[in-house]
């Protein structure tokens, strides 16, 4: 049976178009919950630090939960998951009102993350990449991961605003309200995977996942991408408490996290376009750079709404644009067959790294009255993930000795 390679194009962009969908809504409500703290805190009294705690648990039930979602996705197809993975979200966000005590907001918030995981960009880019050629999975990788930040550059002013116009719970509300009406893009994703890109193309169709677990250069890789969730979650969760800190009027947080959302998209695309044509180990290492001189050059200026905005905009353009590399290296190395299983295990230690970033940010706060060591350690981290990327090697055929024939397709 033949196929139609125009049905088939306009098949991959009504995906993509649905995962970017689907990005933009679970990562948007998930990156505007700093907004919800300090609200939060006044209607409950359980202190910045509690609720850092039950953030830093909800990122940890997201990354946990990846890999058994791509295993799932696998077995029973991606567009049941995520199905399921939206009613979860819209339950776990009306119910957030009402969770008043520590143990129940836990509960409500790592349900939440769990069910963000049928958004993530692990499931989304790993099935969509399944369906393009090798080359353009890094491509692919950005653009769909620039629906994360789509998402928050229209989910931060608008949430802000619903917030101080009708209250904390009313946008609450409408969080929730979002996840059921995304529903329907679940189905862009019925039907039977595509047979992989490169599997007739290459004699290394793809590494099974007990070799790509025992590979040095996964974990690299992996190490990169916790330092990427430490960096993020503290930004994300804790940015509105600096801005409140430093003095400056509340709105200032909802143009900092729609600055951040903007050149997000940006900084995506762009580190998918570049990685067609250079380096990918290099391009995460630059990228790691740039992050550590934005930490750097922010932690030693006045804090001003200018200074601020700019921050943003920085720290935007590298924001998910590491999202590119970390997943065309794992592509690259141990091909798309377990790619979401794969990227779902990346996952999980980025969100190890998220656990640490939200969680030691309300610490160090509540104990110090500043976020000054939060920056310090961020700094650091930005130095080693910058050597430990310019480690990795990006030759996959020299990782593995194995007679699988996995590798090399048998003679007639």
């Amino acid at each position: 049976m033949e196929t139609n390679p125009a049905s088939n194009r306009r098949g991959a962009i009504a995906l993509t178009a649905a995962a970017i969908g689907l990005l933009a809504v679970t990562t948007g409500s998930r990156s505007v919950f700093g907004l919800f703290i300090s609200p939060l805190n006044s209607a409950t009294g359980l202190g910045i630090a509690t609720i850092s705690l039950a953030v830093a648990l909800s990122q940890l039930a997201w990354g946990a939960a990846q890999p058994v979602c791509g295993l799932l996705a696998e077995r029973y197809g991606p567009a049941r998951i995520i199905f399921a993975g939206g009613l979860l979200a819209a339950a776990a966000g009306a119910l957030l009102p009402f969770a008043h005590s520590a143990v129940l907001l836990a509960a409500v918030l790592a349900a939440g993350g769990v069910a963000a995981t049928v958004g993530s960009p692990s499931l989304l880019v790993g099935t969509v990449s399944q369906r393009v050629a090798p080359e353009r999975r890094g491509l692919v990788a950005g653009i769909v991961g620039a629906g994360g930040p789509l998402g928050q550059l229209v989910l931060a002013p608008a949430t802000q605003a619903v917030i101080a116009a009708a209250g904390w719970v009313s946008a609450a509300f409408a969080l929730a309200g979002l996840s059921l009406a995304a529903l329907p893009l679940a189905l862009a994703f019925r039907g039977p995977a595509a047979a992989s890109a490169d599997a007739h193309a290459a004699p290394r169709a793809g590494a099974s996942l007990g070799e790509a677990l025992a590979s040095p250069q996964y974990w690299l890789v992996n190490a990169t991408f916790f330092v990427c969730g430490v960096h993020v979650l503290f930004l994300v969760t804790h940015l509105p408490g600096v801005i409140e800190l430093c003095g400056l009027p509340s709105s200032v947080s909802g143009f900092a996290l729609s600055a951040l959302a903007l050149f997000n998209i940006g900084g995506s695309i762009g580190a998918g376009l570049v990685i067609q044509r250079y380096s990918m180990k290099r391009t995460l290492a630059a990228l790691f750079a740039a992050r550590g001189l934005g930490v750097a050059l922010f932690f030693a200026a006045p804090k001003t709404e200018l200074v601020v905005l700019a921050f943003s905009v920085w720290m935007g353009l590298t924001y998910m644009a590491v999202l590119p590399p970390v997943a065309g290296l794992i592509g690259k190395l141990f091909g798309a067959a377990r790619l979401p299983t794969l990227l779902g295990i990346t996952f999980v230690v980025h969100q190890a790294g998220a656990f640490l970033g939200s969680w030691l940010g309300g610490v160090v706060l509540e104990t110090t009255g500043s976020y000054d060591r939060m920056w310090i350690l961020d700094l650091a981290l930005a130095a080693l993930a910058t050597a430990v990327s310019l480690t990795v090697r990006e030759q996959p055929r020299t990782l593995f000795k194995t007679k699988s024939p996995v590798y090399a397709p048998r003679s007639a």
